[in-house]
């Protein structure tokens, strides 16, 4: 099957491309932002070295949706999806943190509680808990938004502040945001018999000084759901929860030896182990939007996606 890995689009008037771990970004005349999702996948901040096919498409896909369910409460940049692995929207600067925020005490949190930490990003987490049990009330760990191969890492909310990172004015709306988002990620998802555990938002400013979300929301790449049958059962059994989010690469590359660490090498995906990454990144989308999934023609992926960009651009002027 023909994948995503590596775009060198040239479309009219594009002013740069900016290449991220798994997306792929042309500035097109400093007004738009030609998103393609890759196929490549990124696990511990360390871009794997073979792709998942339609993993790109299910991604753009689920996060439109989202974008959609979403925009009567949050502004975001998107206009337009002209082909299954692209999304169009309004060019914006993006503010140099990832706003993350936890319903629970899961994946890096519980990791981090694990060693014995009770203050995670400045926040403080009770005594006696146990992984995946709920918080009182979600939290929210911002990471510093790291360039292409470095590590993300996380931040204060009075270290952003501190070192002018964000403003103040502009930090508060975000943390609004980032709130009103994930109840309302959390009310769709129980809607589909999933519990949104954990998730991360990503904002830019427009032309026109307005906060928008950007980005991906609400995927298995950023965000890490439960199935909520039978959760409460699993928890009173020390049970580990079923779930659907990324983990279960991570879970994957941790029993053979890899969590991204200098001189780790990275386990050899075989061709059957690709096809089951693809297959439960299709289970995802279809648990998490309740809809069947429908695969884009990958035959000549690479020019489908250039000739769909190129006809909207034409399109604009």
């Amino acid at each position: 099957m023909n994948t995503i890995n590596e775009t060198n689009f040239q479309f009219p008037n594009q002013k740069s491309v900016y290449k991220g771990k798994v997306r792929e970004v042309y500035n097109i005349n400093d007004e738009l932002l030609v998103m393609i999702a890759s196929d490549r996948l990124s696990a511990f901040d360390v871009i794997l070295p073979r792709q998942i096919p339609f993993k790109g498409q299910i991604l753009n896909q689920i996060a439109t949706k989202m974008m959609n369910d979403t925009a009567d409460i949050v502004p975001n940049w998107l206009i337009a999806n002209p082909d299954e692995n692209v999304a169009v929207g309004h060019l914006c600067e993006p503010f140099k943190v990832e706003m993350v925020i936890r319903g629970y005490l899961s994946g890096h949190a519980a990791r981090e509680y694990k060693l014995g930490k009770r203050i995670l990003c400045g926040v403080e987490m009770a005594e006696g808990l146990k992984e995946n049990d709920k918080f009182p009330t979600p939290i929210i760990t911002p990471s510093t938004k790291a360039d292409n191969g470095e590590h993300d890492e996380d931040i204060s909310r009075s270290a952003i502040l501190a070192k002018g990172i964000v403003s103040e004015e502009d930090y508060l709306v975000l943390e609004k945001y980032t709130r009103a988002l994930f109840q309302r990620g959390t009310e769709i998802a129980a809607k589909r018999g999933l519990i949104l555990v954990d998730t991360k938002y990503e904002f830019g400013k427009t032309k026109d000084g307005k906060i928008v979300l950007i980005d991906e929301i609400h995927t298995p790449d950023s965000s890490r759901y439960f199935y909520a049958d039978g959760y409460q059962e699993r928890q009173d059994n020390n049970e580990a929860q079923k779930q659907l989010s990324k983990e279960f690469v991570r879970q994957w590359l941790i029993e053979n030896g890899f969590q991204g660490k200098e001189g780790q090498q990275i386990p050899e995906m075989s061709d059957e182990k690709i096809i089951e990454i693809s297959n439960r990144y299709i289970e995802l989308y279809e648990q998490i939007t309740g809809e069947s999934f429908v695969k884009a023609t990958t035959e000549d992926v690479l020019q489908r996606v250039e000739k769909n960009v190129n006809s909207f651009l034409a399109n604009q002027n």
